[in-house]
């Protein structure tokens, strides 16, 4: 598909790292909120108040941050939808985890299966992790191809390490061990003048170190109820755009293991898909302002709040 109007909007959702406590408070009085209800029941896992009162220390959990985040962009693309604020979206995108918000506002899976899937990988991921304990780091200042080859010669030294999120020129997330992360920012410090800054998360996400997680996610991709058909949707793990639900549970349990390629997602959403315009739907500010970076030239707006969204539908109708 591809699109030809570059006022068309992409659509944009976080992914973990973006959660805080007391999240969902400005939710509570749209008519979005019911849906928290319906999720809850499916997953088996309190999201009012995962949403409401978990503390900072309850949301570093993987499993419970995945499922915070998955439920602040639902309900924030349905309360844009009664705005009719996505009129004129032609694509979506989701960065890791939000890749299965994405799915679900693009029509490619129901939200009862999301759910029940996002509440596995969270549970796969965590298990993994204590497994193999790991670390991740995002690495500033350096370009991918550089980094690239600091993380080769560190695996060539017997570390494990690999490049995570490829985000925005010049920002590349690193994932492995924890010696493995030292030694990859040690060097890029020292070869590559770049900076670093060590991220508080539970594992080793989007490395190898995550196989086993993958596998246990699988069992449930594979039974999942993906469409047919379905709005385009630009992949974490090929940056394509896809089309056929039968081609995300490979690509999904792949995600787990494999670098989230961001920049070039939002470069197919610009190039191919003719994407004008960005809006991010979710906790944070964080795709916006990575979008603004990959091409400074395309405004992205981060909503992640009803005030947010109805600020918007006063600007259009100024």
């Amino acid at each position: 598909m591809e699109a030809t109007a570059m006022n068309d909007l992409g659509i944009l959702f976080p992914g973990q790292g973006t959660q805080r406590p007391g999240m969902g408070r400005p939710w509570q009085q749209t008519e979005a909120w019911a849906l928290i209800g319906d999720m809850s029941e499916w997953t088996g896992v309190d999201l009012a108040w995962l949403l409401l009162e978990a503390d900072a220390g309850e949301l570093r959990r993987t499993d419970r941050a995945q499922l915070a985040v998955f439920a602040a962009g639902v309900l924030a693309h349905a309360e844009a939808g009664r705005l009719g604020l996505l009129s004129g979206a032609v694509a979506y995108a989701g960065h890791s985890l939000g890749e299965y918000v994405a799915l679900y506002a693009a029509g490619a899976i129901r939200l009862k299966d999301a759910a029940h899937l996002v509440a596995e990988r969270g549970g796969a991921m965590r298990e993994a992790a204590a497994a193999r304990p790991g670390a991740m780091a995002a690495v500033k200042d350096a370009v991918a191809q550089d980094v690239e080859g600091v993380l080769g010669a560190c695996r060539a030294a017997g570390f494990e390490v690999w490049s995570a999120n490829l985000n925005a020129p010049n920002q590349v997330v690193v994932s492995g061990t924890d010696d493995g992360v030292a030694a990859a920012c040690e060097r890029v410090e020292e070869d590559l003048g770049a900076r670093w800054v060590r991220l508080d998360v539970g594992g080793a996400f989007h490395s190898p170190l995550m196989e086993p997680a993958a596998k246990r996610l699988w069992s449930a991709l594979r039974h999942a109820g993906f469409a047919a058909e379905h709005a385009p949707v630009v992949a974490n793990v090929d940056a394509r755009t896809h089309v056929d639900g039968a081609d995300w549970p490979r690509l999904m349990e792949q995600q787990l293991t494999a670098p989230v390629r961001w920049e070039e997602c939002v470069r197919t959403l610009i190039g191919k898909m003719g994407c004008g315009r960005f809006l991010e739907l979710g906790p944070g500010r964080t795709l916006g302002g990575l979008a603004a970076r990959i091409d400074a030239r395309i405004p992205a707006v981060s909503a992640g709040t009803p005030e947010a969204l109805a600020a918007l539908v006063r600007a259009e109708a100024a």
